[in-house]
């Protein structure tokens, strides 16, 4: 998703199961994704040398990724590539693309698929290949150049999560305009032309800490409820503290709330603990994963949760899954599985305090539960834990994975890997 994250990662689930929704939109990965992927990683990813990877994105048959790293090796490290913030490879061989290498100024922290062979990509910049394109740009998946004719531009700030149904693109982040249109932490534009929708004007406020943001964005399979998170507590006039969710054909806040993000068991100056979002395949219900501060409190701090798809206030949560300490910062969702990226080590720990409590079980960086009873299975591939895992992708034939560290299931893996399915 990622969650994390643009119509394919954020729906990647409702692609893969049947009956196939929306299928037309990547054919590529047109296939069910059943079961649980295996926890020995493939041997043919590229390894990232340095930095933290963001997102990930499979479009076709190539991969691209996004993040902070600068430098990317071949997975028999036979040759090094210079590759900052973005880069690309087949899905398969892991063959590093030579011909998409566009430069970005800063940080990409979210990737979209785009029409007619493109990618989206959002961020902390504000050049792309040497032109103005500040948090959002339009790139060419042949040629690494940028689209022409895409003019969507942040007039402040940063951008933090895209989403998009194929025709519409939501922007996420800290911004307050884009394209000279005021839009305050969110926004949807045209994803040909990157046009601002003057129809789309759902309004944040009242932040509870630091400046107003949109943390974290995910579009349901069928575009119609789009899942926001950030520092807001107030949409449209109406309490939401921290997460809210949009009717999109509405263009504004649905009756959809919940009070479950309010207790303040996150650090002082942590603007919001919220982090990924995802829908299921079925759109039915969507998964939210959080951070948290340095001691064990009431609240959701720290934890995996589930919320039904409806338009029902004060919804409380169909399960809770807590590290009993650690923060989680990614979550993908199929058919069989709800995986959980971050810092963790264990899951099931809901009396822990920085310590296996009563019934957890060990579950190093990365994890999996049952998307029923929200309990861990039994997968546990581990891999250092670092930073975590902000970037999860689940593919026809994988998940992918990544990270800011270099073992995964006890094997090197910089920074990126994908477990495929049996």
């Amino acid at each position: 998703m990622k969650p994390a994250r643009s119509f394919v990662a954020l729906t990647m689930s409702s692609l893969l199961a049947l009956p196939l929704a929306m299928a037309t939109a990547a054919p590529a990965t047109a296939a069910p994704h059943v079961g649980v992927v295996d926890e020995r990683p493939v041997q043919w990813t590229p390894h990232v040398l340095d930095g933290t990877i963001k997102d990930i994105l499979r479009i076709g048959d190539t991969v691209v990724v996004a993040g902070t790293f600068t430098r990317v090796a071949e997975s028999d490290e036979s040759r090094t590539h210079d590759r900052a913030h973005l880069f690309a490879f087949r899905h398969g061989s892991g063959e590093v693309l030579a011909g998409f290498r566009p430069s970005v100024d800063g940080t990409i922290t979210s990737l979209a698929e785009g029409p007619d062979g493109s990618v989206i990509v959002g961020g902390d910049f504000e050049r792309v290949n040497g032109e103005t394109r500040r948090g959002v740009a339009r790139i060419d998946l042949a040629t690494g150049r940028t689209v022409r004719g895409f003019d969507a531009t942040l007039d402040d700030g940063n951008l933090y999560r895209l989403a998009s149904n194929g025709s519409d693109l939501y922007l996420g982040g800290n911004f307050t305009a884009v394209s000279g249109e005021s839009r305050a932490g969110l926004a949807r534009v045209d994803t040909a032309t990157g046009k601002v929708d003057p129809d789309f004007t759902p309004t944040i406020s009242d932040q509870r800490r630091g400046g107003l943001r949109v943390q974290e964005l995910a579009l349901s399979p069928d575009g119609r409820r789009l899942v926001i998170n950030g520092t807001f507590t107030k949409v449209d006039g109406e309490d939401r503290y921290q997460i809210a969710m949009i009717d999109t054909e509405a263009g504004r806040v649905s009756p959809w709330s919940t009070s479950a993000y309010e207790e303040p068991c996150d650090y002082p100056t942590m603007y919001t603990y919220l982090r990924q979002m995802d829908f299921s395949p079925d759109g039915s219900y969507f998964g939210v994963v959080t951070v948290g501060g340095p001691e064990i409190k009431p609240g959701l701090c720290k934890s995996a949760a589930r919320f039904e798809n409806d338009d029902a206030p004060n919804s409380e949560p169909t399960w809770v899954n807590k590290t009993g300490g650690d923060s989680l910062y990614s979550i993908e969702i199929t058919s069989d599985a709800v995986y959980i990226g971050g810092h963790q080590r264990w899951m099931d720990n809901e009396k822990g305090a920085s310590n296996p409590g009563p019934g957890s079980v060990e579950r190093e960086g990365i994890g999996a539960v049952n998307p029923t009873t929200g309990r861990a299975l039994d997968w546990n591939p581990g891999r250092s834990r670092g930073h975590g895992v902000e970037a999860l992708h689940a593919t026809s034939d994988g998940l992918y994975v990544g990270s800011d560290t270099d073992r995964l299931a006890g094997e090197y893996h910089a920074r990126l890997g994908m477990f495929p399915l049996p």
